[in-house]
């Protein structure tokens, strides 16, 4: 994997990105992890996983417009690189494999 190494937060902040397609923002982010979780997301550890995906070159900010609701502060909003789309690809590879080599007998397993 190497280069395209994700850990489970930031493949789920990535996956997020690109299911928001066009709205993906701080708070639509964070909103969307949590219902889809069932948990909830701080907003220090999103800042910091979108702040890694970005230096990794997954994924890209833009600014939108001023509001004055955000008092002149534009909202940013992120995409997934083609370099974040090999990462998801590459992640998606490892554990389909993964998965596939459990041999079956290993979920063979009594309930007590």
């Amino acid at each position: 994997m190497g280069k395209y190494q994700l850990g489970e937060f930031e493949e789920v902040v990535l996956l997020t990105v690109g299911v928001l397609y066009g709205n993906a923002y701080g708070v639509s982010i964070k909103k969307e992890m949590e219902a889809r979780l069932d948990r909830k997301v701080s907003v220090g550890a999103l800042q910091s996983a979108l702040k890694r995906l970005e230096d990794k070159g997954h994924i890209v900010a833009k600014y939108g417009e001023t509001t004055t609701e955000r008092r002149g502060r534009p909202k940013r909003y992120f995409s997934i690189t083609s370099h974040g789309k090999k990462a998801i690809e590459e992640t998606r590879a490892v554990r389909n494999k993964l998965y596939g080599d459990i041999p079956k007998v290993a979920f063979d397993v009594k309930i007590v």
